[in-house]
């Protein structure tokens, strides 16, 4: 079986070919609290510190508002409030994951990023069921590091897209699928 590797090396991992073989698929990792996720490397667009967002009234918690990227206004979600956890505090040490799937662009606040991994497809584990629900459903697998498990995040779930259901919150339309 094909084992993840880390292209940086980072916490014990080991390196990773420059280009990824076969079907291999490559993740960008980040953190949430003591916790490691990754999202899909070709959804992403750009990676920026974190900036004050404007509010929008009626969204719900895990959304901070919305930026304006070069004239487009992006949804900026807190993922540790998506996933059940506090809302985050955010400060200059945290980052903001800018990511496109079709025609929508979101950003996803984050507590640092961490690696790009190497994944092929056999190294995906199922996420057991444990009763968590909705927090169970966004995310698509796990991968085992040398040291670490990562979580690898459906950003077609988590941010309606592909057929999910639209994002609604006390009645109101926030995101269409």
């Amino acid at each position: 079986m094909d084992r993840p590797t880390s292209r940086t090396g980072h916490r014990g991992a080991s390196n990773a070919p420059e280009a990824a073989a076969g079907n291999s698929s490559q993740f960008i990792t980040f953190t949430l609290a003591e916790q490691e996720y990754g999202v899909d490397i070709m959804a992403i667009r750009e990676i920026k510190g974190w900036i004050e967002t404007t509010s929008i009234p009626h969204a719900p918690d895990f959304i901070r508002g919305v930026i304006n990227l070069r004239g487009i206004i992006v949804p900026i979600m807190d993922l540790r409030a998506r996933f059940g956890m506090a809302l985050t505090e955010p400060t200059a040490m945290h980052v903001v994951i800018i990511i496109t799937l079709g025609t929508r662009t979101t950003g996803l606040l984050v507590d640092a990023v961490s690696d790009i991994i190497t994944v092929a497809p056999a190294s995906i584990r199922a996420i057991p069921e444990m009763g968590a629900g909705e927090q169970e459903s966004l995310l698509t697998g796990l991968v085992a590091l040398d040291d670490r498990m990562v979580s690898l995040v459906s950003l077609e779930r988590l941010i309606g897209t592909g057929g999910a259901a639209p994002l609604i919150h006390d009645g109101m339309l926030l995101a269409a699928a």
